[in-house]
């Protein structure tokens, strides 16, 4: 049996064996899926950072190798390949976009790109030269689209702001810049847009939420340092699951955190450690069609899947 294959049967295992549902002690949970092999072959995981699913539930991972594989929901290996150039920090932001257009925030190159389900690139969105000016970028590490197929980008470094491009990758407009007040970013780690086309900012080094309309008003915001529930931790990434519940992975307190859309907090997930159901700085999250969230226990070279 493959490695992954019996780290998955152990974890079932355990959560038959204990007859244990959602949380337990200490805020842990056990998982329904736990897989993962440490490495760099096709199919392992060398501290992944960023995931998405596509419209059929197959998982896209990158890691620190600079590859983009793609995996079914329960972890098997089904594609990969690498980005045009090789940096040791890899990408830092993951998007399929309701065209099945895998976007990629190709941070330490300066760029977006946009793929194929295959691999192929279809656009740039940057001119791969580090800059402040519209239109080029810091750090980019994450990207989603509105309705009308708009590029909303987030960056750190000098900039820490949000661009707005059009759907053939023309600049647009822009909002933020590095402080503490509303409207104002410390390394904008992650995007999710709901329905309703509010951007959701994971503002990480303030350790808050930071919501915004698509012109770049501020419509609310919560979160502040700590560990009690509605506080945060370095929150490096969120998505909006089918239930239309935020989910926030928090790196510096190894857990995930469960909002409403205006911030209530409804639960948590996982600790410090390396067992089933406990986490090792995680930097990304998914939720798929079925409103399970996998989680990328980057640390631990794994992901976890778990029902919120």
């Amino acid at each position: 049996m493959p490695r992954s294959r019996k780290l998955t049967a152990l974890v079932l295992l355990l959560a038959s064996a204990t007859g244990v549902v959602g949380c337990g002690p200490a805020g842990r949970s056990v998982p329904d899926l736990v897989w993962g092999v440490h490495g760099t072959k096709p199919g392992w995981l060398h501290k992944p950072r960023v995931a998405a699913f596509d419209a059929q539930d197959d998982l896209y991972l990158a890691d620190l190798t600079d590859r983009i594989q793609v995996f079914d929901r329960d972890g098997q290996y089904l594609r990969g390949w690498r980005t045009p150039d090789f940096n040791v920090d890899g990408p830092s932001g993951l998007t399929v976009d309701r065209l099945g257009r895998l976007l990629v925030a190709d941070t330490h190159f300066y760029r977006v790109l946009v793929y194929s389900p295959s691999g192929e690139i279809l656009l740039q969105l940057g001119d791969g030269v580090q800059g402040t000016t519209p239109g080029r970028f810091g750090y980019p590490t994450d990207v989603v689209l509105d309705k009308a197929g708009n590029f909303y980008v987030a960056e750190y470094g000098e900039n820490d702001r949000i661009q707005v491009f059009s759907p053939d990758g023309k600049w647009l407009r822009q909002w933020g810049g590095h402080g503490y007040e509303p409207g104002e970013f410390l390394r904008p780690r992650a995007l999710a847009m709901d329905e309703d086309e509010r951007l959701y900012v994971a503002d990480s080094c303030n350790h808050r939420i930071q919501v915004f309309d698509t012109q770049g008003k501020v419509l609310r915001q919560w979160g502040s340092r700590g560990a009690e529930p509605g506080q945060m931790s370095y929150p490096y990434d969120l998505a909006i699951g089918p239930d239309k519940a935020l989910y926030v992975c928090e790196y510096g307190n190894h857990r995930v955190q469960k909002f409403t859309l205006d911030g209530k907090p409804l639960g948590t997930w996982g600790r410090s450690g390396r067992g089933p159901g406990e986490l090792n700085n995680p930097w990304a999250l998914a939720v798929d069609s079925r409103g399970e969230v996998s989680v990328i226990d980057s640390n631990n070279h794994r992901v976890q899947r778990f029902r919120m």
